[in-house]
Order: structure tokens, then C-alpha cells, then sequence
């Protein structure tokens, strides 16, 4: 992966997490928990879509589509793994 497709990647990603943070509120630990997760799990859905070899919204060298579907899956699970009862 170049560079450019990294930071680009990196800022697409970063965007998904903070606009979850947004809806969701929390303060900056569970943002820090939020970026994380969508930084990960826009690299392994990028590493799918790559290892399938299926062009779905791709963006140069970066599969966006697979990108950001893995994203928002890590988000919303990360999400409710928070939030269940501790008890």
C-alpha cells in the first residue's frame, strides 16, 4: 500500500470512528476505544477484500467499500461489548 492510499485510509477510518463517537457520546477514552476499533477494522476489511480479490468501492489501491463495512462492524461490536452489564 503506498503512502498516500495509507493516510487516506487512516482519515477514512478515522471519520467513521469520530462520527460513532458523535451518535453515540461517550467521553475521550471511549473515542480513543472508538478510533482504535475502526482503524482495525478498517484494515482487516480492507485485507479481505484484497485476499477475495473483489472491487468493491475501490479507492486507488484501498478497498473502501470492504474498508468501511469492516469498520462499522468493529464499531458496533466494540460497542456492545462496552455496554453490557458487568455484574
Amino acid at each position: 500500500m503506498t503512502a498516500p492510499a495509507f493516510i487516506y485510509s487512516f482519515l477514512v477510518a478515522t471519520f467513521l470512528g469520530s462520527a460513532f463517537h458523535f451518535l453515540k457520546g461517550g467521553g475521550g477514552g471511549r473515542l480513543i476505544l472508538l478510533l482504535i476499533l475502526s482503524w482495525a477494522g478498517f484494515f482487516v476489511g480492507h485485507m479481505l477484500g484484497s485476499a477475495w480479490e473483489i472491487k468493491f468501492l475501490m479507492i486507488g489501491p484501498v478497498s473502501g467499500g470492504f474498508g468501511a463495512i469492516g469498520s462499522i462492524v468493529f464499531l458496533l461490536v466494540g460497542n456492545w461489548f462496552s455496554r453490557l452489564d458487568q455484574s
